[in-house]
């Protein structure tokens, strides 16, 4: 997946800004069952926001935030306290629900 742009990760957030956390991150943090959830839910939605529930400190979320990057092939495109958001671009064209803005004119 190619890096998301600026403009394309502000497309993202505005269209994040509706939507509710659908993963949760508890106690037990990162773990298989918690990277399953996330791919799962990438796989139906290409936006997903993920709450962590018990890491109230912004260098560990920033950690797990990078571990899930890598381990689930994505890209965060927010995170707004206690939320991040999470886009994964659908590899089947037909199944796409999301279309990216090339340029910064839309």
């Amino acid at each position: 997946m190619d890096s998301l742009k600026g403009i394309q990760k502000r497309f993202l957030r505005g269209l994040a800004h509706a939507l509710k956390p659908v993963v949760f991150v508890g106690q037990k943090g990162f773990t298989p069952s918690l990277v399953d959830a996330i791919d799962d839910a990438l796989v139906h939605h290409e936006l997903v926001k993920v709450k962590f529930v018990d890491f109230k400190e912004k260098e560990k979320k920033l950690a797990l935030v990078e571990k899930i990057e890598q381990s689930v092939t994505c890209e965060m495109v927010g995170l707004v306290g206690h939320i991040a958001t999470f886009f994964r671009q659908q590899s089947d064209p037909e199944k796409r629900k999301i279309n990216l803005p090339k340029h910064a004119d839309g």
